[in-house]
């Protein structure tokens, strides 16, 4: 049986941009709905089932932070990217509060916007086949909802953002966890300062897990980390 295209929802008020986009995406395998302004892409949104959502943000007649707002309202967990040819921090940080899961600053390449949808992908296919809270590792217990790292008879208990980052690296444990998904998950900017932030609380993280030789967060050089266990 033949896998089923996935399909997007492209809104993008620039025609040539968009028919390019749209070609472009065709070509490599996807199926893409282009519109022109936000209020005709979310009448489509209504009427059909798509995957994935490209909005551009400035757009006639309904802006993409608008758009979003609306799909979000309709169905919570779709992935959104957005397009801008701003690269303000505010726009940036507008994006994330709705609930963007990823943007993307014009000019850009289509084979970075296709890598990017990509990821998105895979994530948020393992986040929905995975919603499990206690994970096992090596001679650890991790229940990330009571936030608690178990080994025999000892508990700890972790913090908040020790806790999530945990959990993001259970998740793709034996796999590359992106840096930039991380500190956008769970910092919301990946700043500088952020970023420092996450360096240390990885440290914290290989301290507690340390009595395990059999456990390991890698350092993965300009990616992110590794949780081999």
């Amino acid at each position: 049986m033949e896998t089923p295209k996935t399909r997007i929802l492209l809104a993008e008020d620039d025609e040539n941009l968009g028919m390019l986009l749209r070609e472009y995406l065709q070509a490599r395998n996807f199926e893409a709905d282009l519109f022109g302004d936000g209020e005709k892409a979310f009448r489509s949104f209504e009427k059909n089932h798509y995957d994935i959502c490209i909005l551009d943000i400035m757009m006639p007649v309904k802006d993409g932070f608008t758009l979003a707002k609306e799909i979000r309202m309709i169905n919570s967990d779709i992935p959104i990217i957005f397009l801008t040819a701003k690269s303000m921090k505010e726009d940036v940080i507008e994006g994330f509060r709705i609930g963007a899961d990823d943007y993307i600053t014009k000019p850009f390449s289509m084979e970075e916007l296709i890598f990017r949808i990509e990821a998105i992908l895979r994530r948020t296919k393992s986040e929905g086949a995975d919603k499990q809270t206690v994970f096992k590792l090596g001679n650890y217990t991790f229940d990330s909802s009571r936030q608690l790292l178990i080994r025999g008879t000892e508990e700890r208990k972790l913090t908040t953002k020790e806790s999530e980052l945990l959990r993001l690296l259970c998740l793709n444990k034996n796999r590359i966890l992106e840096r930039n998904f991380a500190l956008k998950s769970i910092w919301i900017d990946d700043t500088y300062f952020n970023a420092r932030s996450m360096d240390v609380y990885i440290t914290k993280l290989r301290k507690y897990l340390k009595d395990d030789p059999d456990i390991q967060i890698m350092n993965i050089h300009g990616k992110g980390y590794k949780l081999i266990v």
